[in-house]
C-alpha cells in the first residue's frame, strides 16, 4: 500500500492554487495525510533613513504576514472542503524555501500548479516548478490546468498511467504509480516510447526486448498491467496514449544526476506541459 503520511501544497492566491488544493486535500483525504499549505513571500527591502528605521520594519514585515496569514486563513476554506491544515508562510526565494520546508519536513507529496500568481506567474513551467522539481527529494504532483482541477466526489481516479523509460527510476515510479491505482481501484496502464522510426526492420526486436524488459519489472512489482508501446517522437508518445486512454494521472520517473534527487529529464518538463491530465514525477 502506497504511504502518503505528509503533503505539502506551495499555494499563491489565483485560481491555479485552488485546483492545487483542492488535488492536495483529496489526497489527504484518500491516505489519512497531514497537509501543510505554505506561501512564500519574497524579501522587500524598505527604504529609511534615521534611527527609527529598524522600528518601521518590523512593524512592516509584521503586518505583512500577518495580512498574508488572514487572506491564507480564507482564500482556500473551501478547497479544502472541511479537511485539516497547517498554514505556513515563509519569506525567502520561493523554490528554495519550499525544497527545504519539504525536505527538512520529510514530506511524501508535492502538490502545485505549473503557474500562479507574484513569483509563480514569470513562467509556465520556469524557476519555481521546475526548480522544485529538479530538487526535492520526494514526488511532485503538478499539472497544467490546476484550476480544473475537482474533488474525488466529481472526479475519481480511475486509470493511471505510468510512462516507463526502462531506466533507473523505471520501478520505483511503476511502484509508486501501482501503489496509487491501488489506493483507488483504478486501472493501471504502462507507456513505453521507442523514438525510432515505426518501419524500421529493428522495430520488432525493439518491441519485444521492451516487453521483456517491462515484463520483469511487473514481475518484480506484482503488477499486471496492460503495456502500450507507442513509436515517436517525446513528448507525443507519451502524452497521446496518456490522452487516447483517458488516463486520470500520469506517472513519470525522475533521471539520475549529481544531487540527492537527481535530474528530471529535459523531455519530462515538456510532457508536464502537454499532458492532458496531472503529472506525477517521481
Amino acid at each position: 500500500m502506497l504511504g502518503i503520511g505528509k503533503i505539502l501544497a506551495p499555494v499563491a492566491f489565483s485560481e491555479e492554487c485552488r485546483g492545487a488544493v483542492r488535488q492536495a486535500a483529496m489526497l489527504a483525504c484518500r491516505f489519512g495525510s497531514k497537509l501543510t499549505l505554505v506561501h512564500v513571500l519574497e524579501p522587500v527591502t524598505y527604504a529609511f533613513s534615521g534611527w527609527e528605521a529598524p522600528f518601521q520594519v518590523a512593524d512592516l514585515t509584521q503586518q505583512r504576514e500577518a495580512d498574508t496569514r488572514q487572506r491564507l486563513d480564507s482564500f482556500f476554506t473551501a478547497e479544502l472542503g472541511g479537511a485539516a491544515a497547517e498554514k505556513v508562510i515563509l519569506e525567502g526565494d520561493p523554490a528554495t524555501e519550499i525544497v527545504s520546508l519539504a525536505h527538512g519536513e520529510k514530506m511524501d507529496l508535492i502538490v502545485m500548479p505549473t503557474r500562479g500568481y507574484g513569483p509563480f506567474r514569470r513562467m509556465l513551467l520556469g524557476s519555481v516548478t521546475a526548480k522544485v522539481l529538479h530538487d526535492a527529494s520526494c514526488p511532485v504532483w503538478t499539472g497544467v490546468h490546476m484550476e480544473e482541477a475537482v474533488g474525488a466526489e466529481q472526479a475519481p481516479i480511475r486509470r493511471v498511467a505510468c510512462a516507463v523509460d526502462l531506466g533507473p527510476q523505471t520501478r520505483a515510479a511503476l511502484g509508486w504509480a501501482a501503489g496509487m491505482a491501488q489506493a483507488w481501484a483504478a486501472d493501471l496502464t504502462i507507456l513505453h516510447a521507442l523514438t525510432v522510426d515505426p518501419e524500421s526492420e529493428s522495430r520488432q526486436a525493439l518491441t519485444e526486448l521492451a516487453r521483456d524488459q517491462i515484463s520483469e519489472h511487473q514481475r518484480a512489482l506484482g503488477t499486471q498491467a496492460e503495456v502500450y508501446i507507442e513509436f515517436g517522437r517525446l513528448p507525443d508518445a507519451v502524452t497521446l496514449p496518456a490522452g487516447r486512454i483517458a488516463a486520470d494521472l500520469l506517472v513519470i520517473g525522475r533521471g539520475h544526476g549529481s544531487g540527492a534527487a537527481g535530474r528530471l529529464p529535459t523531455h519530462a518538463y515538456t510532457i508536464i506541459r502537454e499532458s492532458p491530465c496531472p503529472v506525477v514525477s517521481v
